[in-house]
């Protein structure tokens, strides 16, 4: 059991990364705290599928040449080359953190700007406030 699990140690760091990640979301009161979290947890879970996506022996990326409808004229053996679709759809999972993280940061300025302050905390108890202040008004 224990071979098991020291053979599969990058797993066991994937998964303290994700946790770290998940409490930094859950926990944290400040919003770029929170942020910082989801970038963790993201990159957790890519470095998990590229990890997934690796053969050990030598295996290559499949290149076959033939004519150009994907016949090859020769015989393959499957085991012999790596699965490029992992890798390509984490490249397109980067591509969408990016993006996401562009929006959080963007999103993150403006309420600065709003509320002059970060804090989920003290956002909430501003947004009380002013919808009491709201609601007595009308």
């Amino acid at each position: 059991m224990l071979e098991y699990i020291l053979a599969k140690y990058n797993y066991w760091i994937y998964i303290v990364l994700m946790m770290i990640g998940l409490y930094a979301m859950m926990g944290k009161r400040n919003l770029v705290k929170k942020l910082i979290g989801m970038n963790i947890f993201q990159t957790s879970i890519i470095l998990f599928f590229v990890s997934r996506g690796v053969k050990k022996g030598g295996a290559t990326v499949p290149i076959l040449m033939g004519d150009g409808h994907g016949h090859g004229e020769q015989l393959i053996q499957v085991a012999d080359y790596l699965n490029p679709l992992p890798h390509v759809l984490m490249l397109t999972a980067i591509v969408v953190s990016i993006a996401t993280t562009g929006v959080a940061l963007a999103t993150l300025i403006l309420i600065y700007k709003r509320y002059h302050t970060l804090e989920e905390d003290e956002i909430m108890a501003i947004r009380k406030e002013a919808s009491a202040y709201k609601t007595l008004g009308t």
